[in-house]
């Protein structure tokens, strides 16, 4: 359940962040690319410009950048807005630009469709991007100051993780195939036979089964290269029994090109039928023109990923873990000289997992970012073993750094904005906005006032955790709390901007906020992150008490006997738990697709090196781990109101676990209701699904707090 390395990178890149200047937007004029429809009217804006409290609406409304790409002459960034249209009921994604410099944010695309992935030509006059405005995903071209968009693909499937080969020729994308097919046309045509046999059943023989929210129908993801010049797209990873990019979150930082552009390097698992409780993730080489792959990373069996090459081209640079099985082990930064050069260890002394990183400028350092006490940092590491790590940016969830020149660029997000562009001098120092997209709606919602503390927690170590104030706080007043409990276990409720679980729409709607960053959660070194193995119930739980009471005496604002507790994944497996262990605490719980009972969740989920690893191996196996701190055997002890919220399509933590938890509340008598959602997986992801989940939460809240 904890979030892999792809995810941490997405994160990093597509949650959001404001200012309080406004730059003017100027749109591209209407013709500014030729489509067989007319424009996109932009969607209704969802919440008041005029001065209100942050509330769900806001969150919503905030403009997403994702995906910066910067110029070969380093003077223009690219990137992607997604404005979220609740007529549509989805984000409705556009290309823009913006002067490195500064300036004026310009609006490179404007059809209905979604455009995406924008990526330089080598020269830097063209941008390719993905775009669906054909009916299926394609490749699309344009000049890079804006004009008419050409389709440059038509295959018939369609296809994803555009990245452009730095020698200028060719571009490699992925798709999913049957990988006994010569070509797409013949996955395309098997899809179509299987749609028109009126017979539906699907024979296995092996896990996956199903994964995260979609039922596997045999096809990989493949990577392909194109030459830009035209040809037959060549499958370069042809009958890899593996997907490339990894699923069900792998993007285009599982794979690179070298700097020549004669090869990639990619990341997949090929495991077998072990393929469900393996985490043994490598590194493959491959020529870009194909032929057979070359294994980099046989000497590890656990996790490597992140490939990223110099700009000399000497020497690739990767994460790896070290223990097999365990996907919150740290990643360490490992380099090998290219082409055929022993992989070494450069940052095992230094007690953070590194998450998305660069070569920095001179190629002699990485720019990385890592969880950091709370935060998503920014360091400089040299590429020498055991050398010093040097912090540059400390504060907020930093993501996407790239070196230009004598500052780096970077998105960030904190608990208060989202995602905006930033420099900062290669030094380190103070941050310079570069965008300024969402500042007139940050400026338009009130915000409460976040603050980090720390105490002693299980064993009387260090633990920290955030207060977020009510909106209007008034010192004189008291306020009932919302005690937000994170999922993984290993993850945060850090310095961040989310869009499922956003501190600032409780502080907006009167409740003091308490985040507790457990035993198990990342940023804090590998050992606090290890302690919740085999303890799911224990020392988080202390922590979670230690940490309320503390929060409780120090902010004398805040009720201490008025408070309801909300948690989701991990989070609602401890909100079953508290509802056993600590059942005279809160007035309510919030349970969100929370683990029930350990062994039908075992034997229905779907990686099961999660439970495996948490519990020391499998359920049949070490049956007392597992069950030991099983909340269905504790169900007769539960008497706290709770809500349940559940999605179908959650095969992560699946639909009995919802309705388990549903049955033992109503058959005891405990006041309880279940929110059911047949279109959502382990999130909720559709934006007027996200209103209705609020709404029923903020008044399960109020109706058991009196706010």
């Amino acid at each position: 359940m904890r979030t892999p390395l792809a995810l941490l990178v997405l994160a990093s890149l597509c949650a959001c962040a404001p200012q309080p200047s406004v730059a003017p937007v100027t749109p591209a004029p209407a013709d500014a690319e030729a489509t067989d429809e007319a424009p996109a009217a932009d969607p209704a804006p969802i919440a008041s410009t005029d001065p209100h409290a942050f509330g769900v609406e806001d969150m919503l409304g905030m403009d997403r950048i994702s995906d910066h790409q910067v110029s070969p002459d380093h003077k223009t960034v690219v990137f992607v807005r997604r404005v979220t249209d609740l007529a549509e009921d989805r984000g409705r994604t556009d290309l823009w630009s913006i002067p490195l410099a500064g300036g004026e944010a310009t609006r490179l695309t404007r059809d209905p469709a979604s455009d995406f992935n924008p990526r330089f030509s080598a020269d830097g006059k063209t941008l390719y991007f993905l775009s669906s405005r054909s009916g299926s995903v394609q490749v699309w071209s344009m000049p890079a100051a804006g004009g008419d968009a050409t389709q440059v693909t038509d295959h018939p499937l369609s296809i994803g993780n555009l990245t452009l080969s730095p020698s200028g020729d060719a571009f490699a994308f992925s798709a999913d195939v049957f990988v006994d097919c010569p070509d797409l046309a013949c996955t395309a045509k098997r899809l179509e036979d299987v749609a028109e046999d009126p017979r539906t059943g699907r024979l296995y023989d092996r896990l996956f089964v199903r994964h995260w929210d979609t039922y596997k129908d045999g096809r990989r993801s493949h990577l392909f290269v194109q030459p830009l010049a035209g040809g037959a797209p060549i499958d370069v990873t042809a009958d890899v029994d593996g997907d490339v990019p990894t699923k069900p979150f792998g993007g285009a930082e599982d794979f690179a090109f070298s700097p020549d552009g004669k090869d990639i390097v990619y990341t997949v698992r090929i495991a077998g039928k072990a393929e469900p409780w393996s985490t043994n993730f490598d590194l493959y080489a491959v020529p870009a023109s194909g032929g057979t792959p070359r294994l980099l990373t046989g000497d590890n069996p656990a996790w490597d990923a992140h490939p990223v090459f110099s700009p000399d081209g000497k020497t690739l640079a990767f994460a790896s873990m070290k223990r097999a099985g365990y996907e919150a082990d740290k990643f360490t930064v490992r380099t090998m000289a290219w082409p055929d050069g022993e992989p070494t260890a450069i940052t095992q002394h230094w007690d953070r997992s590194a998450g998305s990183f660069v070569f920095d400028a001179d190629g002699k350092s990485l720019l990385v970012v890592a969880q950091n006490f709370g935060q998503r940092s920014l360091f400089r590491v040299p590429l020498v073993a055991g050398a010093e790590v040097t912090e540059l940016v400390h504060e907020g969830s930093l993501g996407g750094p790239v070196p230009v020149g004598e500052q780096i660029l970077l998105a960030k997000h904190d608990l208060t904005r989202p995602t905006e562009l930033y420099t900062v001098p290669a030094s380190g120092g103070e941050l310079q906005q570069l965008t300024h997209i969402n500042d007139a709606k940050v400026a338009a919602a009130r915000m409460g006032e976040p603050e980090q503390f720390s105490f002693r927690g299980a064993k009387g170590d260090t633990v920290y955790g955030y207060i977020v104030k009510p909106v209007d706080f008034d010192p004189k007043k008291t306020y009932p709390i919302a005690f937000l409990i994170h999922g993984g276990p290993q993850g945060s409720f850090g310095n961040m901007f989310h869009y499922r679980w956003n501190a600032q729409t409780y502080a907006g709607a009167g409740y003091g906020v308490v985040m507790i960053d457990f035993h198990g959660s990342t940023g804090y070194g590998q050992a606090f992150t290890d302690s919740i193995g085999d303890d799911w119930g224990g020392k988080p739980l202390t922590d979670l008490k230690k940490g309320l009471a503390h929060a409780t005496k120090t902010y004398p604002w805040l009720q201490s006997d008025n408070a309801c507790a909300l948690g989701a994944s991990y989070g609602g497996f401890m909100i079953n738990w508290i509802a056993s262990q600590w059942p005279d605490r809160f007035k309510c719980l919030v349970n969100h697709d929370g683990v029930f009972d350990a062994r039908s969740m075992y034997y229905g989920t779907e990686e099961l090196w999660f439970p495996e690893w948490e519990h020391r191996g499998p359920y049949y196996a070490k049956p007392k781990a597992h069950e030991k701190h099983n909340p269905a055997l504790f169900v007769d002890q539960w008497k706290t109101p709770m809500l349940v919220i559940q999605g179908a399509l959650d095969y992560r933590v699946p639909e009995d676990q919802g309705l388990g938890t549903f049955t033992a509340l109503q058959r005891q008598g405990v006041e309880s209701k279940l929110l059911f959602f047949p279109d959502e997986n382990h999130w909720v992801l559709k934006p007027n699904n996200s209103l209705q989940w609020h709404e029923v939460v903020f008044d399960w809240l109020a109706t058991h707090t009196g706010r």
